[in-house]
């Protein structure tokens, strides 16, 4: 992994980061994601003129991608629903990078290097770090561990398939154009269906904030795509939960949950993890 590979992995981190935290903060998650889900369709059918097709070989991965996202995104709201934003954002970002690690050696014939798999081991440390100390103080609530755990399931799947597609694809903005287009289609559908009549309504004052996370989440995941068409996708998807540590600070700033010394210490196995996985592209 580049240095430039990693800067925009981080940036996708952040804009990650920063996209859930607002989603997280629309009461109601079937609006949120709908406006998120319907954004992201919108940005999407309107690249897609003005971008490269993608190949036909990345098709059978793209539609698997986009059932596979809305599954994510169901969960995803679960998580939201039924957690904190500390824990449950942690705990889905977290519990992805092993598992990618995985099927990645699996499906893509990735299998890291020492430096790699130490980077990639020491930053689930920290991550994980992360995910428990937003549970310090209070009995688990499984419900919402076993949400944001099926969760983190969901974007091991996403991250793999994608990757595969992307790099078929010929071009990450086309797949991406049409990857949006595709898997926007279902929350919003729900929606009407269960809300019929009062839609405009609810999604109304919602809008601005709703749509500005769209936006997030199209260049937070455009950037990762285009990483994984320059490095091995265990890395990416190590530094990408990066964004946990964000989350963190988030959810200490504006929603008044506790950062604490333990959090420090994961974020710098976090920063030592990522360091290992550039020893790879600097060596």
């Amino acid at each position: 992994m580049t240095p430039l590979v990693a800067a925009a992995v981080l940036l996708a981190a952040v804009t990650h980061a920063g996209w859930n935290a607002l989603a997280h903060r629309i009461e109601d998650k079937l609006v949120g994601f709908t406006l998120i889900a319907g954004g992201g369709m919108l940005i999407g059918l309107g690249m897609a003129p003005f971008v490269a097709f993608p190949a036909s070989g990345a098709w059978p991965y793209l539609l698997v991608s986009a059932c596979v996202h809305v599954a994510y995104t169901l969960l995803l709201m679960l998580s939201f629903r039924l957690g904190d934003f500390g824990q449950a954002y942690p705990i889905a970002r977290g519990t992805a990078p092993l598992i990618v690690t995985v099927l990645a050696a699996l499906f893509a014939h990735e299998v890291p290097d020492r430096w790699a798999a130490a980077g990639v081991a020491l930053s689930c440390a920290g991550l994980t770090g992360v995910a428990l100390w937003g549970l310090r103080g209070r009995r688990p609530d499984w419900a919402a561990i076993g949400a944001a755990l099926a969760t983190g399931v969901t974007i091991a799947g996403y991250t793999v398939v994608d990757g595969l597609g992307v790099r078929a694809s010929g071009s990450p903005l086309g797949y991406i154009a049409w990857l949006m287009a595709a898997q926007g289609v279902a929350v919003p559908a729900y929606l009407l269906y269960r809300r019929r009549g009062e839609t405009l309504a609810l999604l109304g004052p919602h809008a601005a904030v709703g749509l500005f996370s769209a936006a997030l989440s199209v260049a937070a995941y455009g950037l990762v795509l285009w990483a994984q068409t320059r490095a091995e996708l265990a890395p990416v998807a190590a530094l990408r939960e990066s964004s946990i540590i964000v989350g963190a600070a988030i959810g200490a700033v504006f929603f008044k949950e506790r950062f604490g010394a333990p959090r420090i210490a994961a974020a710098g196995l976090l920063v030592v993890g990522i360091g290992l996985m550039l020893h790879t592209g600097a060596g």
